[in-house]
């Protein structure tokens, strides 16, 4: 059976408890990444250590053996410390006595300043190649070259694309001040994008990755703005009388729909990324809020129109609204997948506040936690891991937990409450 295909049921497994201690380079807080899950069936692989990389400040195959063992799908495979080089050949015998299954090889060569990384990846039992990738990068970005490798990897043994060249948001509160921090999707080198004394909420990814759309309240109002990562420059999206709130882009990344109150009570409309052309987009007596565009064109939204917070969709254009979920009395924050075919959100069970999956063609429901106050879920790119936020002691948490519910993952930082997570898109090379 080819590797992709064995490793296709393991996306349902998990791995056994670790601690990765993870160090922001700009905002000096420690983040720690707790994962735990059921331990079954990971996929054993080894990554050697790359010919030529001692000449590097930081370890590549340190960053791709920690994505890949993170993901809970593999089981790293040491081989020891000599080095295995991309064209040189494999002792296959070696390497399936120690029992991998696959192993990635590389070389690391200076190229006028910076360096040539070159990887291949084997079937040991087959002894065939599965293929091969060649990069070039700077000293600097041993670790986002570390990600792509692992993401190489895991689509290679997956099928699917990999996540950890993806990016998180998330909003840091210590003390007074907030913080709308951007991070690797491991939680390293996170970067501030803005710092105020008001609240910062409802951090949105536009499509390619560009820009983020968010709420603060620096006005004494809440207004949406949209954010340029490249330049650090911002535009008002939203600033109509009353509250602007709950931006969510659209697949094209040309509109936003947002959550006005300036004629009356919440309701949904669309503007433009920069503040023009708004249109509403449904009508209510309750209030609607929290809308999460889907690949489909339909818009999904929460409202108690109905008596109690539920899930509807609306079509983009406007129209009639179409009430999703039916268990339970308090279902909430919306998502869905990227295919489009199933949605996560926030249930009440018997008073815990949990993320639930909705399979939306047979309408079966999972719950995914076991925490009791989680909040804002958010799709991986690859929609295999959910992101969200929950409180551990007190404090507030990120934390992610697979589609099936087996793997968690918990991200904290010792400095202060984390909250309003977002998982970025697919980086556009």
């Amino acid at each position: 059976m080819p590797l992709n295909l064995r490793i296709l049921p393991l996306l349902r497994s998990a791995l056994p408890g670790c601690v990765l201690a993870l160090v922001s380079s700009v905002a000096q807080a420690q983040l720690a990444i707790e994962i735990t899950g059921a331990g079954a069936n990971r996929m054993p692989v080894a990554v050697a250590t790359f010919e030529g990389e001692s000449a590097l400040p930081r370890s590549v195959t340190d960053v791709v053996r920690a994505d890949l063992e993170r993901s809970g799908l593999f089981k790293m495979v040491e081989l020891g410390p000599g080095p295995m080089g991309a064209d040189a050949p494999v002792d296959f015998a070696r390497v399936r006595s120690r029992g991998a299954d696959a192993v990635a090889v590389g070389t690391v060569s200076p190229s006028g300043g910076r360096y040539q990384v070159q990887v291949r990846l084997h079937d040991t039992a087959k002894q065939v190649s599965l293929g091969g990738q060649a990069m070039v990068m700077s000293p600097n970005q041993y670790r986002t070259t570390g990600h792509r490798i692992a993401d190489f990897i895991y689509e290679k043994l997956t099928g699917e694309p990999g996540v950890f060249s993806t990016r998180i948001a998330y909003v840091l509160k210590a003390g007074s001040r907030y913080e709308l921090q951007i991070a690797d999707a491991d939680g390293s080198n996170a970067q501030t994008a803005l710092v105020s004394k008001e609240p910062i909420i409802s951090p949105s990814w536009s499509p390619d990755g560009s820009r983020l759309a968010y709420v603060s309240f620096e006005a004494k109002k809440p207004v949406v703005y949209v954010h340029s990562l490249a330049t650090g420059q911002r535009n008002v999206a939203a600033n109509f009388k009353g509250s602007n709130s709950a931006p969510a882009w659209s697949p094209d990344g040309r509109r936003l729909a947002v959550v006005l109150t300036k004629d009356g009570q919440s309701q949904l409309y669309s503007v433009n990324a920069d503040g023009s052309g708004v249109q509403r987009l449904a009508s209510s007596s309750g209030i609607d809020t929290e809308p999460a565009w889907s690949p489909d064109g339909m818009i999904y939204f929460t409202s108690d129109r109905g008596g109690s917070p539920q899930v509807y969709r609306v079509p983009a254009g406007g129209g009639e609204a179409q009430r999703v979920t039916f268990e339970g009395n308090y279902n909430v924050s919306p998502r869905p997948s990227p295919d489009g075919k199933s949605l996560v959100y926030v249930s009440r069970n018997g008073g815990r506040f949990q993320v639930t999956m909705l399979d939306l063609a047979s309408r079966q429901t999972q719950t995914l936690t076991d925490s009791s106050k989680d909040e804002s879920p958010s799709f991986a790119p690859n929609g295999r891991m959910v992101l969200y936020a929950t409180e551990v002691g007190g404090r507030g948490v990120l934390a992610a937990v697979s589609s099936d519910g087996r793997v968690k993952q918990r991200l904290s930082v010792q400095s202060g409450d984390v909250r309003e997570p977002a998982w970025g898109p697919q980086p556009r090379n």
